[in-house]
């Protein structure tokens, strides 16, 4: 099955998609927005500080599902030797660092108002920002090692790491006193958020992706045309 992830056959996809997408981005968007800054009422507590959510958690959830997507296929690409898989993982990459320094500074904005602080060593928050070192080392190893196979072997050890610290993210407010309050949002069991925040943070969510896609694809498409220049139609 791995001949469809062969460049050329990608390629003639990849290459139409991003207007499509850009296309759908904003219509989502537009609705996400309307959603959350008109429809969506204020906490009883935090006021309309708290519309801040809808663009913190979706970038929180973005990063952790790009990191978790690259350990992934950065895996599978090293056991196979199927070198367009660490393509995409490093096409995904630039969207994983943009979403975790969006939750960052969104999460510290929120904050302020919240709990008084900018910044506090809480164990989502130190967490996150590991996280975002591991992103940083990741692409820095391609900046590197771009034109060494060494490159794969070094990737796929930070993204091994890497992975070690999403479960922490996950479970920090579980396993620690932490500032972040308990997950509102369940999958196994019955949430505790209402529909009329639930609604517009799952839209956000949504158009977060098609961002991330939206890069993805850009970033994507540029490695291939590099690639089809330098005459290597086969990864």
């Amino acid at each position: 099955m791995f001949k469809y992830f062969e460049p050329n056959k990608i390629f003639s996809v990849t290459s139409k998609a991003p207007k499509y997408v850009l296309i759908l981005f904003i219509i989502v968007l537009t609705i996400g927005l309307t959603e959350s800054l008109i429809f969506s009422p204020e906490d009883y507590l935090q006021s309309h500080s708290v519309r801040i959510m809808y663009v913190h958690v979706p970038a929180a959830w973005i990063t952790l599902g790009i990191f978790s997507t690259i350990t992934f296929l950065s895996v599978v690409g090293y056991i196979f030797r199927l070198k367009n898989f660490f393509l995409i993982s490093k096409s995904l990459a630039p969207s994983g660092l943009i979403f975790n320094i969006i939750a960052l500074v969104t999460g510290s904005i929120w904050g302020k108002p919240t709990w008084g602080t900018w910044w506090a060593w809480d164990a989502r928050i130190t967490s996150m920002l590991i996280l975002l070192l591991f992103y940083i080392m990741y692409l820095l190893a391609w900046r590197i090692y771009e034109n060494n196979n060494q490159v794969f072997k070094i990737t796929s050890i930070i993204t091994i790491f890497g992975i070690i610290n999403v479960p922490i993210i996950k479970y920090s407010v579980d396993w620690w006193n932490t500032l972040h309050q308990p997950a509102s949002i369940n999958i196994l069991s019955k949430s505790t958020i209402h529909e009329s925040m639930l609604i517009p943070l799952m839209i956000m969510t949504a158009a977060f992706t098609l961002f991330s896609l939206l890069i993805f694809l850009m970033k994507y498409n540029t490695e291939l045309i590099k690639i089809k220049n330098k005459g290597l139609d086969r990864l």
